[in-house]
């Protein structure tokens, strides 16, 4: 067997590194089966808008009745009124119309019912999908940060998009006209029964081929679906890549290779979508060959027996009667109703492939596991009561503490809390105590992972006392935002400990753990919004007045004047209208504004010249005063009043001390600092 045609693990033939789509009846049966994607679509529908989907259901049966009873009354039509009107030289029209007439009201009952059941489930796909994209964005936010490492943003962003859309259709057109030609279909095998056995096992036949063709393309046509859903993820990452680099693409050049890329993720895409649609597209004209020609066969058939005068009772339907031409006529009308839901159904098979492949992309990422958060320690303001004790605060203070179960170690005498009823100060319950926040940060023995079997961080041990300013210094890749990362529980070490005042960090809760920490990072991440509003991100209760104190802390207040409308100048994506400088100094702001007890700046000044960094280095003395600060630095300047700097290498840290004592040593930071080094 070739290296292009060979069989893959998963089933399915290889050729050129990509499976071919092929479905067996066992993975059709598990995509519909009652724990299928599809399946906890439809639960969801019917937990939410269960008396309209019963409206729903009950239009559709008077629909489809309606439409068996125009069909069963044209052997009535010959039969009854025009067969005995020919022998008659003055016929009386008025039975006739009469007929007609209550035909008519039949029939615009079915109007109304068919107009009504789809306008219900215009609402009801509507609703889904609103439901659908709040139960996806509201479970992203939940998501560790590890997801948004190891996933495409434009391949998320197609989940919110096109696989959320492939819905709408599915549940305003697809499902209706599913349960109508589900219920035409047995409504008028029973009248067919009635009407004429041997027409009926001719149409069984015919119908039976029609369900065999449509099994086997569909099982073909799903496959496909489920590629363009997931190259149409690849395009949209690309495209989401592309446009946020396009300035390192003309920078480079890369313009040509950029286009030549794309031309090859959009002929996947192409491809894909030109054989799913070219299977499905197939269905419909080969079941409407296969109905034509058992509407043929049915005819003859009908003819001969009709004709002939054949009245044995084998030849006749259930309840016995002779076959007549108005029999044959109305049989032959329910034979197109009999073959049209099946085609019906073959017809949608498009749709539910690809609202298949769509569910599954939207329920993988509602199914991808939430952030865990156990923690039992939780973040308060405080303030000193009158008679001098620690008492919770609803109001803003800067002074905090934590609130944890009482331990054996610690005693809660001087220590008040809130009372539930009224918001006062009173003592605190003997389960409970009021420890205050020093920022005290300590890792022991930390090992830590991004990828099982890849070690990055190696016995990381360090100590930073309330108030001290530590540094981290290394190459790239050594380690250093891993760390930081780390405290703030975006990532979970697998062996040592961290603890915050004495607390593991597991233990405490971390939107808790993550408002005690203050963090600038080194890409900033600016909003659609007014420059105001950007900086009041840090904290949503903070008042304008606040916002402009931090910006001028930190020297952004003169650059932010001269700005079009000042402060209410709206930003453009990301503040693309700003250069990188005045965006990294809005991010300074934003955590000045936050004002935590606890600072991470990571690379806060690489994007501001020497001229301006040495401007806001007297704000960022201030911000970082009486709190403790970690801080990732390339600059090393930035770093010559650190209490202790780290240097790592590789995961581990070499050397530690201050400025001067590591140049002393003339080891890795005295290279780093001098660009000198030092040989053996």
């Amino acid at each position: 067997m070739s290296a292009s045609s060979k069989m893959s693990p998963g089933g399915g033939r290889m050729r050129g590194g990509v499976r071919e789509p092929h479905m067996s009846r066992a993975d059709l049966k598990k995509s519909l089966g009652k724990d299928s994607t599809v399946w906890r679509l439809f639960r969801l529908i019917f937990k939410n808008y269960k008396i309209r989907f019963g409206v729903v259901l009950v239009c559709i049966v008077i629909s489809a009745l309606t439409t068996l009873a125009s069909s069963l009354f044209t052997r009535s039509l010959i039969d009854d009124y025009i067969t005995p009107m020919l022998s008659q030289a003055s016929p009386d029209f008025s039975p006739l119309a009469l007929a007609l007439i209550k035909l008519a009201a039949v029939l615009l009952l079915g109007v109304a019912a068919s107009y009504s059941y789809n306008l219900i489930m215009i609402f009801v796909g509507q609703g889904t999908m609103l439901k659908l994209r709040q139960n996806l964005f509201a479970h992203m936010e939940d998501l560790p940060l590890s997801y948004f490492d190891s996933h495409s943003h434009g391949d998320v962003m197609s989940v919110y998009t096109n696989d959320v859309d492939t819905l709408r259709q599915v549940i305003g057109n697809t499902v209706p006209n599913l349960f109508q030609s589900l219920i035409t279909l047995v409504s008028t095998f029973v009248s067919m029964l009635v009407l004429s056995l041997p027409l009926t096992l001719v149409s069984i036949c015919m119908a039976t081929l029609t369900v065999w063709v449509t099994g086997k393309l569909g099982n073909i046509s799903r496959g496909y679906f489920v590629q363009r859903q997931q190259a149409l993820g690849a395009v949209n990452g690309f495209i989401e890549e592309m446009v946020s680099g396009q300035r390192v693409v003309k920078v480079y050049c890369h313009e040509k290779k950029a286009v030549e890329d794309f031309a090859a993720l959009n002929e996947k895409l192409r491809s894909s979508a030109y054989n799913a649609n070219k299977i499905g597209s197939m269905v419909m004209p080969i079941n409407g060959n296969i109905g034509n020609l058992g509407y043929v066969l049915t005819a003859v058939i009908g003819a001969l027996i009709a004709l002939g005068g054949l009245t044995a009772w084998y030849l006749s339907g259930v309840g016995g009667a002779a076959l007549t031409l108005g029999t044959l006529v109305a049989f032959l009308s329910l034979q197109k109703n009999f073959t049209r839901p099946i085609s019906s159904i073959s017809n949608e098979i498009n749709s539910i492939a690809m609202a298949s492949a769509g569910t599954d992309r939207v329920y993988s990422l509602l199914d991808e596991p939430k952030e865990v958060d156990n923690g039992n320690v939780t973040l308060v303001n405080t303030n000193v009561s009158q008679d001098g004790n620690l008492a919770v605060s609803d109001s803003r203070t800067g002074t905090w503490a934590w609130i944890a179960s009482a331990g054996p170690d610690r005693s809660l005498s001087g220590v008040e809390g809130p009372s539930e009823e009224s918001g006062q100060s009173e003592p605190a319950s003997a389960d409970k105590e009021l420890v205050p926040l020093q920022g005290l940060v300590s890792l022991k023995d930390v090992d830590f992972s991004y990828v099982e079997g890849k070690q990055v961080l190696f016995d990381i041990s360090l100590t930073a006392y309330p108030g001290q300013k530590i540094a981290f210094v290394g190459g790239t890749g050594a380690g250093k935002t891993t760390i930081t990362n780390l405290i703030n529980r975006f990532y979970e070490i697998q062996e040592g400990t961290i603890t915050y005042d004495g607390f593991d960090v597991r233990d405490i809760q971390k939107d808790s753990l993550r408002r005690s920490l203050g963090i600038v990072l080194q890409e900033t991440c600016l909003f659609s919004a007014s420059v105001l509003d950007n900086i009041r991100y840090g904290r949503l209760d903070a008042t304008d007045e606040e916002c402009r104190a931090a910006a001028r802390l930190v020297y952004a207040d003169s650059f932010i004047r001269r700005l079009p409308q000042g402060y209410d100048t709206i930003l453009s994506a990301d503040g693309g209208n700003l250069s990188q400088g005045e965006r990294q100094l809005l991010a300074i702001a934003r955590a000045a504004v936050a004002d935590p007890p606890v600072l991470i700046l990571d690379e806060a000044t690489s994007s501001i010249d020497t001229r301006t960094e040495k401007l806001i280095q007297k704000g960022m003395d201030s911000l970082m005063k009486g709190r403790t600060t970690f801080v990732i630095a390339h600059r090393l300047s930035t770093v010559q009043n650190a209490n202790y700097i780290m240097v790592l290498d590789h995961g581990k840290i070499i050397e530690r001390g201050r400025h001067d004592e590591l140049l002393a040593l003339k080891g890795k930071y005295y290279e780093l600092y001098t660009g000198n080094q030092i040989t053996a």
